[in-house]
């Protein structure tokens, strides 16, 4: 797909309504983009570098936890964030999901993620009694919730402008919040024309219900439709994509969204970084009772674990495991850590029951530095799945 790409301006989201206004103003007024080799110089005599943004990387004052911008946006996230996927509201008891929260904000997490679909709403609505019960600052922590999924009835579903509207109202009741950081557009809809996607992300940005929108499980050329929509009609694009990314799904984050974040700045927020819990070998000798391949509604899993493929993939887990014994740290710490290595990557969103399953998975930021490019190409070896760059390969023969 050929597409014209317009310099990138500015950051993401995240302004006053009046800021954003301006903004759009200041866009329109010019007929040409500051590209990212202009330099401006500044009353200080400073060279900046406009519309280039690396992704940054520090340290938290109080912890070890790392914090990266959110994609180009200037919106900083924890490089580990808290999901609510099957647990909060259905696996864990309201009071285990406070202490685990508890122990990830005091470790430095200020990213927590969930979905209106999660355990029908009671995802949201736990997360939101949590936070309302800590009373922390609201200006301390990001919350992203994910829109598509909201009823039974025809209108409850989709991404209509009235279900983005409604589903988001809905969100922000049960978490007792007056905004959420990001609103994500939890698939694509095929029945939704995408002006009406962006228009309507763009409303309940400039309403304040949201700072920023984002997209979930999109493909490289969605994405790219809703920029160019934004740019055509001077709307606000989507920031960042949410994404399945482990040992064994690797192709979207390394080839198509690096492409993606250089071009127009969306990031990438990865879930799943242990498949599930195959990577950490619990799977090893069978199905544990207490796993979720023995869950109801996880048949899928125990056929996955079942089929050829699983098989293989266990084997290679098991070498995994050796490799993880060799730099002193446990499977799912270096499984974390290999998902933090990647380019583009801005948070990789944890699912734990427990507040020991936390603390070893934040435990996972110490391993990146042991992540070098010889063990990166060992893995790599191992796995036997890398991604090869058709293009790039082209032009090298």
């Amino acid at each position: 797909m050929q597409v014209s790409i317009a310099c990138n301006v500015g950051g993401g989201g995240g302004a006053s309504d009046h800021q954003m206004k301006e903004r759009r103003v200041a866009m329109n007024t010019s007929n040409a983009p500051t590209c990212q080799s202009k330099v401006r110089v500044e009353s200080s005599n400073r060279h900046t570098l406009l519309g280039h943004a690396h992704m940054k990387e520090a340290l938290g004052r109080h912890s070890n936890m790392k914090y990266r911008n959110l994609g180009k946006s200037g919106l900083r996230v924890s490089c580990l964030g808290l999901g609510t996927w099957v647990t909060f509201g259905s696996q864990i008891s309201d009071e285990m999901a406070e202490s685990v929260m508890t122990v990830a904000y005091d470790s430095g997490v200020n990213l927590f993620d969930t979905a209106e679909v999660y355990a029908s709403g009671r995802a949201e609505t736990t997360l939101g009694n949590i936070l309302k019960k800590k009373g922390w600052r609201r200006s301390s922590y990001v919350v992203t919730t994910k829109i598509y999924w909201g009823g039974q009835a025809e209108t409850e579903r989709g991404l209509s402008r009235k279900h983005i509207i409604e589903g988001l109202r809905g969100s922000l009741s049960r978490l007792q919040l007056d905004y959420v950081d990001i609103v994500f557009a939890n698939r694509s809809d095929i029945n939704a024309p995408m002006e009406e996607v962006v228009r309507a992300m763009t409303f309940v940005i400039d309403q304040g219900m949201a700072m920023y929108w984002g997209t979930s499980r999109w493909n490289a050329v969605e994405i790219m439709e809703a920029y160019s929509v934004a740019r055509q009609f001077n709307l606000v694009p989507p920031v960042c994509e949410q994404a399945e990314y482990h040992y064994f799904q690797r192709d979207k984050v390394e080839l198509h969204l690096p492409e993606l974040y250089h071009k127009i700045g969306v990031g990438a927020m990865t879930w799943s970084p242990l498949a599930c819990g195959l990577l950490t070998g619990k799977y090893n000798e069978g199905v544990p009772e207490s796993s979720r391949a023995a869950m109801k509604g996880s048949v899928w899993l125990k056929e996955r674990l079942s089929s050829d493929e699983g098989k293989k993939q266990l084997s290679k887990i098991k070498e995994l495991h050796l490799l993880a014994d060799r730099l002193k740290c446990t499977a799912a710490q270096l499984a974390i850590a290999w998902c933090l290595r990647s380019e583009g990557v801005s948070s990789v969103l944890l699912g734990v029951s427990n507040t020991e399953q936390l603390l070893e998975n934040l435990g996972s930021i110490r391993v990146l530095t042991q992540l070098t490019p010889p063990l990166i190409a060992e893995m790599d070896a191992l796995l036997g799945n890398r991604p090869r760059n058709g293009k790039k390969e082209a032009r090298r023969s």
